[in-house]
């Protein structure tokens, strides 16, 4: 058994319980792990001052309808966990029906698990591994779901799979989709599963975007063995999944996954020779899961609780305490104290309580909040309004979400596609322009000066502008998830075509073009949940696993991957960054390994060496592919990602151990001349080494020793130099 699949195997042995009655009582607990915390910008200016799972939906926050999901599904114990804005969701918790005080709450505990350093989903798994909170099966989800599925089929099916095969770890719940179907299909990433439709499994995943150079899908040639394969690019996917507690250590082992899907999945299904796990699939064709993963899902999830798509999760439900809406004709659900002028065009729509609605106003497919004020003559259509906001009469609102506390001034207009965060004041007569984001705060999270120019001399607000879209490349994918609307309008868009296999043409190709055509095919674009990733993304996970295998002696020389490795960067327009994060990273994982090997396991300076010298080509490599240049800040920047490849190890193993790595790594690159003296120094006094928290700096600390040595090193030369003249 490999290394990882060992440890994987042993840390699920460790779980157990000693007694078989304990066992099997933990075995009837069904837990489940909500992940409150995005990792995300693209909700901003209104994630600035709440989290993505409190945002209002039809007056209720996410967060709500995802503890609705689990507790019609037998949940037990829950655990929340979060990083930012942890206060709020715990005072919202136990201050709501969910607090396990209250007579009403389903769950016999909810557990709150603060981890403040986190800095993806992978550091929040990893945390439970280590925490051993899991005993048994667990349903994983994310705050932000909105979903009615029911779960026996799946979880029957999920255990007697693992009784017949304890190597079958996890379940994911999907939804078939449908020309026809609601609007919980997310545009921009495109999901892409391999499926033995026969014994349910998953054999492969990626994710494809509109925006990439060919639409193909990659397949090992041994995958077209099977007596069946489906791919399926139909399938919603909303992150459900049902888990073992070797899913999670399987993330233990994997410190450098951050996404579920276009990390951990692709690269559990990739590295499947080694471990030996089994992820499986449940696809439904009844029920209803999306996301709020973007603007475009926020909307759409708020049209289908309107529309009943979500039953029994709609408005008249009345899931939150004192909510006391009913469906009224031309489906518009009403809360009590609502007051409707004369002559009102009211359809398709939700009103909170007492919210006002002047005479002759028009208010169509749109969710408005609680203690709205909005004035005669008003047109509000495909819009999300939230509590206590003031449109003033004649105004108009088109197909944009008002956060709360903000005024719209009479006679003005909020033109389509536009986010206005808490608090702005738009003046009188002022049309704001299409897919206008206005926020009174800065990034930073800082008061603004007011655009008056922009929202008149009243106005209060000012354009936001996010450093992270600003850094985006206008190409990249992640650029389709950030506005209101989906639109593919100035973007030069590939088209692909379909390579096939015929009998009649194949004796015509060598071996090598047919297992290359044999491994594409065509696929449309589609929907994914897991869109927060890009091709550098998956250009890391592929190289880190590809570059692995060469360092483990698996397969294959540092000659042919060099060239594999150089073709997936141009496959995926990866940068520098991209390139140096994949070749550190693969090097410290292989250190990790040969240090934590189950026999044998080497000290941290042996590991170092071994992992540069053990294969012949190894640090010519590092130094071409790694490094990249001779040039100090090229040595820099490689520097520094091998020292934030160390940092997320510390997450693995002790942060003294990973620093002691470090600093053997850098030595033993210095004494192999990938790395010089002054690149290592620049380093030690570049502001990027210091910055990252705690972990960053007790890494850097633990080179301090080899950094005083070339520095003590570099004035004996000078003392000699200056001798010599």
């Amino acid at each position: 058994m490999s290394s990882k699949g060992a440890k994987a195997a042993a840390a699920g042995k460790a779980k157990k319980p000693t007694k078989a009655g304990a066992e099997d009582k933990r075995e009837d607990v069904l837990q489940a792990v909500i992940i409150a915390d995005s990792f995300q910008t693209r909700f901003r200016p209104f994630t600035l001052e709440k989290p993505r799972c409190l945002l209002p939906l039809a007056n209720t926050p996410l967060l709500e309808y995802t503890l609705e999901f689990l507790a019609m599904n037998g949940v037990q114990e829950v655990f929340i966990y979060a990083s930012s804005f942890q206060e709020q969701i715990e005072s919202y918790i136990r201050q709501s029906r969910w607090t396990p005080i209250a007579r009403s709450c389903p769950f016999s505990t909810v557990d709150f698990i603060r981890v403040s350093d986190a800095r993806s989903i992978g550091d929040f798994l990893r945390d439970l591994d280590k925490r051993g909170l899991i005993e048994g099966d667990f349903i994983l989800v994310h705050g932000d779901l909105v979903s009615n599925i029911s779960l026996d089929g799946a979880l029957a099916a999920h255990r007697a799979r693992k009784e017949a095969n304890r190597d079958s770890i996890m379940t994911m719940v999907l939804r078939e989709g449908g020309e026809d179907e609601h609007r919980a299909k997310v545009n921009g990433i495109s999901p892409v599963f391999a499926v033995d439709p026969q014994a349910k499994r998953c054999l492969h995943y990626e994710e494809m975007n509109p925006l990439q150079s060919d639409h193909y899908v990659e397949l090992d040639s041994d995958m077209l063995k099977q007596p069946e394969l489906e791919i399926r690019a139909d399938l919603i996917d909303a992150q459900i999944d049902i888990c073992t507690p070797d899913v999670l250590a399987l993330w233990s082992e994997s410190f450098d996954y951050e996404l579920p899907r276009a990390n951990y999945l692709h690269g559990v299904l990739k590295d499947y020779e080694l471990n030996g796990k089994m992820i499986h699939t449940e696809i439904v064709s009844d029920g209803y899961a999306a996301r709020a993963t973007n603007f475009q899902m926020y909307e759409a999830i708020g049209r289908d609780v309107l529309d009943g798509w979500t039953h029994p999760f709609v408005p008249d439900s009345n899931l939150i305490k004192r909510h006391t809406y009913q469906l009224r004709e031309n489906n518009v659900y009403r809360e009590d104290e609502v007051t409707i002028g004369d002559r009102c065009d009211i359809s398709n729509a939700a009103l909170g309580q007492d919210t006002v609605v002047g005479s002759e106003s028009n208010i169509e497919n749109s969710l408005i909040g609680r203690n709205c004020k909005i004035g005669k003559g008003v047109v509000i259509k495909d819009s999300i309004v939230w509590e206590d906001v003031t449109i003033e009469d004649y105004a108009v609102v088109e197909h944009s979400v008002i956060a709360e506390f903000s005024t719209i001034g009479k006679n003005s207009r909020v033109s389509s596609g536009c986010l206005l965060g808490s608090g702005v004041i738009v003046g009188e007569g002022i049309t704001i322009p299409q897919s206008s984001i206005i926020s009174v705060l800065s990034p930073m999270g800082t008061s603004v000066t007011p655009n008056t120019e922009l929202l008149g001399p009243q106005g209060k607000g000012t354009l936001f502008v996010d450093p992270d879209i600003e850094d985006m490349g206008e190409d990249d994918p992640q650029r389709l998830q950030l506005s209101l609307g989906y639109s593919l309008e100035g973007y030069e868009l590939y088209a692909s075509s379909v390579s096939t296999l015929s009998s009649g043409d194949e004796e015509d190709l060598s071996d090598e073009e047919a297992q290359n055509m044999a491994r594409s095919g065509r696929t449309t674009s589609f929907a994914s949940d897991d869109s927060s990733t890009s091709g550098a993304s998956n250009f890391v996970t592929e190289a880190v696993l590809g570059l692995l295998e060469v360092l483990r002696g698996e397969s294959g020389d540092f000659d042919s991957e060099k060239l594999e490795f150089t073709s997936l960067r141009l496959a995926n327009d990866a940068s520098d960054s991209a390139v140096r994060r994949a070749v550190a990273t693969a090097l410290v994982r292989r250190a990790v390994e040969l240090i934590n090997a189950e026999s044998g396991g080497m000290e941290t300076s042996k590991a170092a060496k071994c992992v540069l010298t053990e294969r012949k080509g190894a640090k010519e490599f590092v130094s071409e592919v790694g490094v990249g240049g001779d040039s100090v800040p090229e040595q820099v920047d490689f520097i520094l990602a091998v020292q934030r490849a160390c940092v997320s190890i510390s997450r693995v193993i002790e942060v003294q151990k990973a620093g002691a790595l470090c600093s053997a790594l850098f030595q033993q690159m210095y004494s192999e001349d990938i790395l010089e003296e002054e690149g290592i120094l620049k380093w030690w006094e570049d502001a990027r080494a210091k910055e990252g928290g705690e972990p960053m700096e007790q890494v850097r600390e633990k080179c301090k020793a080899l950094v005083d040595w070339l520095e003590e090193a570099e004035e004996e030369d000078s003392d000699e130099e200056s001798d010599e003249d």
